[in-house]
C-alpha cells in the first residue's frame, strides 16, 4: 500500500514525523549548545504522537535508547493576570527571569541581593513586593516589583510572616507566572549573585534545583546500607539516600507537572500550616506512587553544587582547599547560616573584591 491508497492526512503526519526525527538526528550530533533547540524538536516529536496507533519510535541498539525528558511547555494565557503579563513581557528575557518574594523584614538583604545582580548584568529579574514598603524601596532604586492584587489569605502572611512563612507563598505565587508561560529561577533573598545563572541551566527538566547536600555523595544520591543484625543473613538492607532540593534556589519550567507541582506542595502547606514548604516541596517531587498515592510525574535535576553554592559547601570544604578556592561559583547562598547578612557581605568581600582572609573568622556552623 502506497500513500495514493491512504488518508493523505496520515501520510503528511508520517512525513512531518520523519523529518522532525531527522533534524533531532542532525542536531544531537552538533555542539552542547545547541541543546535547546534538540529539546524543543523532542518535544515537538512527543506531541505528533500523542493520540496515534503507530509506533514513533523503534528502540536502537542496547545502551543507545534514550527516553524524553523535557515536557511540552503549556500555552500561554494573559487572561490569567493582564497586569503581570505585560510587566513580564518587558523583565523577561527569552520568556525567562529570576524571581523573588520579599517584605520589610528582609530589606536590607534584599538591597544586598539585587545589588549584585546589576552589579553581575542580569536585567530579567523581578521583586514581588508583599508590602507597601518592599515596593516603594524597589520603584526608588530602579528595581523591576510587581505588586500583586489584594488577597485576605496571602497578605495577612506576607505582611507580618517569618522566613518559612513568607516562603510557603512563593508556590502560590509562581503559578501565574508559569500559566503565563514564563520559565522562573525563583530566588531567595539570602544569595549572592556572582555570575549570569542563566548561561548555566541545562533546562530539560521540569524543575532544576540547587542542593543542600555538601559533596557529591549528599546532592547526587549514594547506596546506604542499613544493618539489622536480628535479620541474620538479611541483616543488611540496601536503600538510596539523597540530600534535599532546595526551594530557595530552582528553576522551574511552565509544563503541566511543574503546574501540578506547585498546586501539590500549595495545597499539603495549607492543610498543614506548621509544615516547612523546603520538606514538602520534596516531598511532593520525590515519593513515588504507592497504594492510596499517586506520585508527581516530573523530571528533575540537581545543579552542580560548586556552580550553585549552598554555604556549607563555603564554609566547611571551600574555603579551606586551595584549588576550590580559585572556583567562581555562579551563586552562594546563605541558607546554613542564620548570620546570612554578615555571611553576605563576607561572601562579596572574597569573590568580588578578592579579599582573601574574608571568609576565615567565622565558623563552620553557627554559635
Amino acid at each position: 500500500m502506497n500513500c495514493m491508497e491512504v488518508d493523505s492526512t496520515a501520510c503528511e503526519s508520517s512525513g512531518q514525523v520523519t523529518n522532525l526525527k531527522s533534524q533531532l538526528s542532525s542536531l544531537e550530533r552538533g555542539n552542547v549548545e545547541l541543546r535547546r533547540q534538540i529539546n524543543e524538536l523532542s518535544m515537538k516529536l512527543q506531541i505528533a504522537g500523542q493520540g496515534k496507533d503507530e509506533t514513533l519510535y523503534k528502540p536502537g541498539p542496547f545502551g543507545t535508547v534514550k527516553a524524553l525528558r523535557t515536557n511540552p511547555t503549556v500555552t500561554p494565557d494573559e487572561s490569567v493576570n493582564p497586569r503581570l503579563a505585560k510587566i513580564l513581557e518587558e523583565v523577561a528575557v527569552k520568556k525567562e527571569l529570576i524571581v523573588a518574594l520579599a517584605n520589610t523584614n528582609v530589606r536590607e538583604m534584599l538591597e544586598v541581593w539585587f545589588t549584585n545582580i546589576k552589579r553581575v548584568g542580569i536585567p530579567n529579574y523581578l521583586v514581588v513586593a508583599l508590602d507597601d514598603n518592599i515596593e516603594s524601596l524597589c520603584k526608588s532604586k530602579g528595581v523591576p516589583v510587581y505588586r500583586r492584587d489584594p488577597d485576605e489569605g496571602i497578605d495577612n502572611i506576607a505582611k507580618t510572616g517569618g522566613n518559612h512563612a513568607v516562603s510557603g507563598l512563593k508556590f502560590r505565587v509562581l503559578r501565574e507566572f508559569l500559566q503565563l508561560g514564563y520559565s522562573i529561577l525563583l530566588s531567595d533573598i539570602d544569595i549572592i549573585f556572582l555570575r549570569n545563572p542563566f548561561d548555566h541551566l541545562y533546562r530539560d527538566s521540569d524543575v532544576e534545583s540547587m542542593s543542600d547536600g555538601h559533596n557529591n555523595m549528599t546532592a547526587y544520591g549514594f547506596n546506604d546500607v542499613f544493618d539489622e543484625p536480628s535479620m541474620g543473613w538479611a541483616r543488611y538492607a540496601h536503600t538510596m539516600r539523597i540530600w534535599v532540593h532546595n526551594s530557595g534556589f530552582f528553576y522551574i519550567r511552565p509544563t503541566i507537572p511543574s503546574i501540578e507541582l506547585l498546586d501539590r506542595v500549595a495545597g499539603h502547606l495549607s492543610r498543614e500550616p506548621k509544615s516547612w514548604d523546603q520538606a514538602v516541596f520534596n516531598e511532593e517531587l520525590f515519593f513515588p506512587s504507592h497504594p492510596g498515592y499517586e506520585g508527581l510525574h516530573a523530571s528533575r535535576r540537581t545543579m552542580d553544587i560548586y556552580l550553585f553554592m549552598n554555604s556549607k559547601v563555603l564554609f566547611k570544604t571551600v574555603r579551606k582547599d586551595a584549588q576550590l578556592k580559585k572556583l567562581k561559583p555562579v551563586i552562594v547562598h546563605l541558607n546554613y547560616h542564620p548570620d546570612k547578612l554578615e555571611r553576605m557581605k563576607a561572601v562579596i568581600e572574597f569573590y568580588v573584591n578578592g579579599k582573601q582572609d574574608a571568609l576565615r573568622h567565622f565558623p563552620d556552623g553557627s554559635e
